[in-house]
This record gives structure tokens, C-alpha cells and sequence, in this order.
């Protein structure tokens, strides 16, 4: 595949070394030829791709299969778009079109994944491509050291037990297992992926601490810490990587633990959208809170992804799609739900919806409400009540969040 003075092919473990040199100009880290990047635990060389301008590798990009926990607890396969970036010097010549295009378009086999999900360092690239934003959140808060609960909140009375790395992880992916599948954008793991997700070594710590790894026996946290002092005394920082729990009261054991930690600071955590703990304390205004971006999808195969996840109320609507770039996904369609499941038929009645791929794929892990999308122009109603009754179906019971990088 070409494009001017552009070339992408599939890569090999032999392009390991120009691999390492691309990632580290793209993303502006530190080159070390002989340690693994992180991304390699988890790279598919058959799903990875590099940009060439003549035989010298300029940018880099690759697929991973990965699964997700869509709306109704359906565990769903999906390409997980990653690791795309090009050198200093090719920015803003095409070669960052050219490999997202690949890249997208290599998921796009009839017997592919339904979907794609990525995290954009660049908005405006992904979004010409027909990804959706916004398809999940994430809520950035920020707690003061030993911030009280209200009195309603039950932290039970087990011990949260601080312990090495080594007897954490196992127990990390035991609950972690359990826990995925009842969240929505939740990915499965593989021993890889834990890999990447728990890298320390010095270049991923960010002048922080190694992980710490508190358990309880329904949850555990994975956190880094940086300690300092001013002039009011001690201002530690608790960097919470990970909060996993199985109940409301692991839940706010943890949190209890990392409050208490250290002498003074704050705790600070990207969590979902619904995490209850700003409404746990007794002054939810001393949480200090920003919400992200975070998972965005491009809708592949349409009617294959909007089968797959479950929905909140019935509806019977036809929906006309826009996707230039998978015309197989444009045109009319009758989407019904009954109990919960879909069916997504084309059709030659008249629309009640008219939205564009990026539209439905911000709506489809339930995050983004197609009330609002039409409000600001990417969902236009023929037929009144439509939008509404098609955004309360697409709702999910909990906010999506996707609690790693990838």
C-alpha cells in the first residue's frame, strides 16, 4: 500500500530495532536498543504495521486482540488500535493517515471483529476516520489525605494487607477476572497485557515510586507514591493505577487505606464516571474532579456490533447511517430491540434517524447519550420521539470505563 513517497507493509520480529527507534521519537522517550519496549508484550507482528519513506521505517502502528465487556455483561472480542505514531521530521506529511487508514482498515474482514477501540493522542485524526469520542469517560479526582466518609459508608473489618509484588499479582488477576466481566469496557488480560499494564522499571515510574499493591480480600489497589514536603509539613501524592473491587464495602475499604496513607498530600485517581466516592464524603466538595475522554470506537461491521451488546429499553427505529469510508455500513437499517436484544435488518423505509458511524459509536458502550449528540448536530430526528426512545435503549446501567492503557 502507497501513497506518494509513503509505503506500509506488515512487520516482522526482525523490525524490532527500527520498531524501538520510531517509538521512542514519536512518543519523545528515551532509546534503549537492548530493553524490550513495554508494547511488545503484548505486540501480534501479523497485526502490526510500519510506515516506510523508501527502506527506512517512519512510523509505526498496530492491532491487538483483545475482549471487552459491553452493556448487559456480553464479553466481546475487539481490535484494540495501538502504539500508532511517527518520527520528528514526517509529522503533518500524510504519514499518520496513512498507517491509521491500515490500521482500520485491516480490521475489516467479514470475519473480523465487529469493532474497534483506541485511545486518540489525536482527536481530529481519529475522528475522519469514522472513531466515535467519548464512547467512555474517565473521571480525574483528586482527595485530601485522611478526607473523612459520612457515616453511612461501611468499610467492614477486614484488614487491608500491604504485600509484595510477587504475591499480589496472582491474586490481582484472580479478582480482576471476576470482577470484568459485570463492567462495562473492562478488557480481559492476558499474561502479556499484564505485562504491559504493571511495567516498572525506572522509565515508567515518572519520578515516582515502584507499584504498591494493597489487598483486601474482595479487592485490591495498585498505586505509586511521591513523597515531599513544604512549608505546612508533608504533601505526599498517592498515584492510584488500579481500584479493583467486588463489593461496595471492599470498595470503600480501599479507599479508606490509600486516604490514610502517609502524613498529609492527596490521592489522586482516573476512575469511571460512577465512582460513588465523591458522594461518600462527608464534604464531597473537598474532592477536586475533571472528566476525560477515554475508549473511543469505530463501528466495523455494524449490524454484527449492535447485535452483540445489550440494551436497557425496547425500540423499533430505522436508522440511516453515513460511513464513507465502510460502505457496507451505510444506508437505511430497522434497528428493534425486544428484551433487551437487538436485531439490525436493512430496510427501504423511511428513516426515523439519520446519524453518522462516529455518532453510533460514541452511543454504543452506553457512555454518550444520543439526546446530546443531537443537540450538537451528529444526529438529526425525522420522526418525533425517535432520538429519544433510540438514546434511552442505547443506555447502559453503569458509566463504560476502561481502567488500563494500551
Amino acid at each position: 500500500m502507497g501513497d506518494g513517497a509513503f509505503t506500509v507493509r506488515v512487520l516482522s520480529r526482525g523490525d524490532v530495532v527500527p520498531l524501538r527507534h520510531v517509538l521512542a521519537g514519536a512518543f519523545l522517550t528515551d532509546l534503549d536498543e537492548d530493553r524490550p519496549e513495554r508494547v511488545e508484550h503484548v505486540l501480534e507482528y501479523d497485526r502490526t504495521r510500519g510506515v516506510f519513506h523508501g527502506d527506512e521505517m517512519v512510523g509505526v502502528g498496530a492491532v491487538l486482540t483483545r475482549e471487552i465487556t459491553l452493556p448487559g455483561g456480553v464479553v466481546a472480542p475487539t481490535a484494540a488500535l495501538t502504539a500508532a505514531g511517527v518520527r520528528p521530521g514526517y509529522q503533518r506529511r500524510g504519514a499518520l493517515s496513512l498507517l491509521v487508514s491500515s490500521l482500520v482498515d485491516s480490521v475489516r474482514s467479514p470475519e473480523g471483529e465487529a469493532f474497534a477501540i483506541l485511545w486518540a493522542s489525536d482527536g481530529a485524526i481519529y475522528s475522519r476516520f469514522g472513531c466515535g469520542s467519548l464512547a467512555s469517560d474517565l473521571l480525574h479526582v483528586a482527595l485530601p489525605h485522611g478526607a473523612e466518609f459520612h457515616a453511612g459508608v461501611d468499610v467492614g473489618d477486614a484488614i487491608v494487607r500491604e504485600v509484595a509484588r510477587h504475591e499480589a499479582v496472582p491474586v490481582l488477576k484472580e479478582v480482576y477476572e471476576r470482577v470484568r466481566t459485570s463492567r462495562v469496557g473492562w478488557l480481559g488480560r492476558t499474561d502479556g497485557s499484564w505485562e504491559f499494564h504493571l511495567a516498572d522499571e525506572d522509565r515508567y515510574r515518572d519520578g515516582l515510586s515502584a507499584f504498591r499493591y494493597a489487598l483486601h480480600p474482595q479487592g485490591y489497589a495498585v498505586y505509586r507514591v511521591k513523597t515531599a514536603w513544604d512549608a505546612r509539613g508533608p504533601q505526599d501524592e498517592i498515584h492510584v493505577h488500579e481500584l479493583v473491587a467486588e463489593t461496595d464495602v471492599a470498595h470503600a475499604a480501599l479507599y479508606r487505606h490509600l486516604l490514610d496513607l502517609g502524613l498529609g498530600g492527596e490521592v489522586t485517581h482516573y476512575t469511571s464516571a460512577d465512582d460513588p466516592i465523591t458522594h461518600m464524603l462527608a464534604n464531597p466538595r473537598a474532592a477536586v474532579r475533571r472528566r476525560n475522554d477515554a475508549l473511543w470506537v469505530r463501528l466495523v461491521h455494524l449490524d454484527r456490533a449492535l447485535e452483540q451488546r445489550r440494551y436497557l429499553a425496547d425500540v423499533d427505529v430505522v436508522v440511516e447511517v453515513d460511513d464513507p469510508l465502510f460502505p457496507w455500513n451505510a444506508g437505511r437499517w430497522r434497528f428493534t430491540v425486544e428484551k433487551g436484544r437487538a436485531t439490525v435488518r436493512r430496510t427501504h423505509d423511511d428513516p426515523d434517524v439519520t446519524a453518522d458511524v462516529a455518532a453510533l459509536g460514541s452511543a454504543f458502550l452506553g457512555g454518550t447519550r444520543l439526546t446530546v449528540l443531537a443537540r450538537a448536530g451528529r444526529v438529526r430526528e425525522h420522526t418525533s420521539g425517535s432520538v429519544g426512545a433510540l438514546s434511552v435503549a442505547f443506555l447502559a446501567e453503569h458509566s463504560p470505563h476502561c481502567p488500563e492503557l494500551f
